[in-house]
């Protein structure tokens, strides 16, 4: 059972790691393979031999680096054989970090909901690209949207429902931004958005014209209306204003990768981001090797938003997740 103390022992992390430069979020990428075909990823594609770091590794890794929060992620996470393991080895009911587990939800149902929320997962982040079934098109899964839909509905009567709708933007669904908030209050869920980046595909299709750009400023403008009564959209007020300015500007300068938020790959080794792959073997060496001279500003992703903002932001967020 989790601790009634555990938002002040997670703020209390928190203010350690800005005081210390520790990191705020870290992605465990637990496996690279995946089973859909997302148009906006380079991922998905057959992994062969894919070298895996064991539950105890990065149970170790974690107590090392002592993120505040992590994400359980991948690729499509669910596919590794011993991520109830993985999960338990991260996992601190006491205390920090809040654990996330990111999954395009196929192969998450009723029952693997409840038990991987009794191994210590806080909540759930669901990728959905659109509020219908175009989301199955688009990640080249056909029926996924009705299964997501399927899991949501099998928990009504049972509390609140642990999951986040995670919606990247991009050109082809910004304007389904009230929908998706309107989808998330009927489903019982909250809603994140965050902001797509050509740097996985080179596809700058997707980003938005400086005519999509008026369009989206009006729609962040209703979006922060509409938290105000719905209750029910996470993004703060601050990244909503950001990822207008990253679709305005082509970019957010001065990244924190390595610093505020990093990735440990599936076989324990060091990332900077989910973007850019290294194998780095601490956290030391990514510092070293790569954020002192980061010069990117090409993406705006959750792990980044939310590591980056500031403090009052982030003490307020956090309160309201509990």
């Amino acid at each position: 059972m989790k601790s009634k103390l555990r938002p002040v022992a997670l703020l209390g992390r928190a203010m350690r790691s800005l005081l210390f430069r520790g990191p705020l979020c870290t992605s465990f990428e637990i496996t690279r393979r995946c089973n859909a075909r997302c148009r906006h990823c380079h991922l998905g594609v057959p992994v062969k031999d894919e070298k895996q770091a064991s539950p105890e590794r990065f149970g170790e890794i974690c107590r090392e680096i002592k993120p505040v929060a992590i994400l359980v992620s991948g690729g499509e996470p669910l596919l590794r054989k011993d991520v109830e393991e993985v999960v338990a080895a991260l996992a601190d009911p006491a205390g920090p970090p809040y654990v996330a587990m990111t999954t395009n939800g196929w192969l998450l149902d009723k029952e693997r909901y409840y038990r991987f929320r009794e191994l210590g997962v806080d909540r759930f982040s669901i990728s959905l690209d659109f509020p219908d079934e175009r989301h199955d098109e688009f990640r080249r899964l056909p029926g996924l949207f009705k299964r997501i839909e399927s899991l949501v509905d099998s928990l009504d009567g049972e509390g609140e429902k642990a999951i986040n709708i995670s919606c990247v933007l991009q050109k082809l669904n910004f304007r389904d931004m009230i929908e998706f908030a309107e989808l998330g209050k009927e489903w019982g869920v909250r809603v994140n958005f965050s902001t797509y980046t050509p740097m996985r595909t080179g596809e700058e299709e997707l980003l938005l014209s400086k005519e999509d750009v008026v369009e989206l400023k009006d729609l962040v403008k209703e979006i922060m209306a509409l938290k105000r009564v719905n209750k029910n959209i996470r993004t703060s007020d601050y990244v909503l204003g950001r990822i207008v300015e990253f679709f305005e500007n082509g970019g957010i300068p001065d990244c924190r990768a390595g610093d505020r938020f990093l990735v440990v790959n599936p076989d324990g080794t060091l990332s900077p981001c989910g973007l850019i792959m290294t194998e780095y073997k601490t956290r030391a060496e990514l510092i070293e090797g790569f954020t002192r001279n980061n010069t990117c500003s090409a993406c705006y992703t959750s792990s980044r938003a939310d590591s980056e903002r500031p403090f009052k932001y982030l003490a307020l967020d956090t309160i309201s997740d509990f």
